[in-house]
């Protein structure tokens, strides 16, 4: 259900993006090299950035408590929960590997909430890139139908390999390597039918495919799905219209919620997480205008959701994902710096009270 979350708001927010803007990626386009004519830059390779964390994560599989083992046709897999304890720091990991290796994530504790101390950090210096064209579980995945059929959405740098979303038209990128890393938040294996037909869309051998498997309802899924608090403020940056072209910085944070043993639980907190406790900052290239306009549109609250736990809302819903604004998914509170005067714009607001119904206060 979590996959189909993230699957309805990018169908809703593409009906609310201009269908004819034109956005480019930071960095996306090879460019000259600067003093030497006629030479270019290639654009960065998320799966090649993202391949020393995976490897690192994979060298210490006993110390970080996953689970590594190869399908019959060679695909790695990379248990991070389901038959594991993964941890926090592999959470963290993930969501570097999430980010194509052009983010950077930090576990630390602060005293923004009484109750929950400790936070994830994240920040990317090309958040276009990271966010949009690796971070983002935009990838449709299915094979079967039924009870045994399985549904999810990838997320990670394979994306920019194999992935046929119109997204990567908008951005003008792709990437090339030899290796792909994929995300997917489930608790299961997917078939061996559909890794195979994942290395064959990234155009990748099978056994130089990982697929790094993460719970909601485990630590390192709960840790990986809110740092994507900054991702979730790209995707709502991107559905309201604002350029990307003038995104230039961004980093977020937002707090760490207990797991749930139950998926809707799980869910339902991961999600609250950011609307009630994430807070963004974006530097933009733009005047004092389009950034005020940005914070003001950026924060949770203006939606007409807002004020319910996640859990309670998609109940409200039927548990219908296509009922939900989407509007919802997004930080708590923005801060918004334009590069180009030097002035800072906030909107929003952190909601502890919320927090506190959501994550379980005894």
């Amino acid at each position: 259900m979590a996959a189909r979350k993230k699957k309805v708001r990018a169908k809703k927010s593409a009906v609310r993006t201009p269908a004819k803007k034109k956005t480019i990626a930071r960095g996306r386009t090879a460019r000259r090299a600067p003093g030497r004519p006629g030479a270019v830059t290639a654009p960065p390779s998320v799966n090649t950035l993202a391949a020393p964390i995976a490897e690192d994560l994979i060298r210490n599989r006993q110390a970080l408590r996953v689970k590594v083992h190869r399908l019959h046709n060679g695909v790695r897999i990379v248990d991070a929960g389901i038959e594991v304890a993964g941890g926090l720091e592999v959470g963290r990991m993930v969501t570097e590997i999430c980010m194509g290796g052009m983010g950077r994530a930090l576990i630390r504790s602060a005293n923004v909430f009484g109750s929950w101390k400790w936070h994830i950090d994240v920040h990317s210096t090309n958040p276009v890139l990271a966010c949009l064209a690796s971070q983002y579980a935009g990838w449709s995945l299915s094979h079967g139908s039924g009870r045994e059929g399985f549904n999810a959405l990838g997320s990670g740098p394979a994306r920019a390999l194999g992935s046929r979303e119109e997204l990567f038209h908008e951005l003008a990128y792709r990437d090339v390597a030899g290796d792909a890393i994929m995300v997917i938040e489930v608790d299961k294996l997917p078939p061996l039918e559909l890794t195979q037909k994942i290395a064959e869309m990234c155009k990748v051998n099978p056994r130089r495919l990982t697929l790094i498997l993460t719970p909601t309802s485990s630590l390192a899924g709960s840790v990986q799905v809110i740092g994507r608090v900054l991702e979730v403020a790209m995707h709502k940056v991107h559905a309201i219209g604002f350029p990307l072209e003038e995104i230039v910085d961004g980093a977020a944070s937002a707090p760490l919620c207990p797991p749930a043993p139950d998926f809707l639980n799980a869910m339902g907190r991961t999600n609250d997480a950011i609307i009630f406790g994430g807070h963004v900052h974006l530097f933009v290239a733009s005047g004092d205008d389009a950034a005020r306009d940005l914070a003001d549109r950026l924060p949770s609250d203006g939606s007409r959701d807002f004020g319910k736990p996640f859990a309670q809302i998609f109940k409200d819903y039927d548990y219908d994902f296509y009922k939900i604004d989407p509007m919802l998914f997004s930080p708590a509170r923005a801060t918004v710096t334009s590069v180009k005067t030097g002035r800072t714009f906030q909107a929003g607001a952190l909601h502890e009270e919320l927090l506190d119904r959501s994550f379980g206060v005894a």
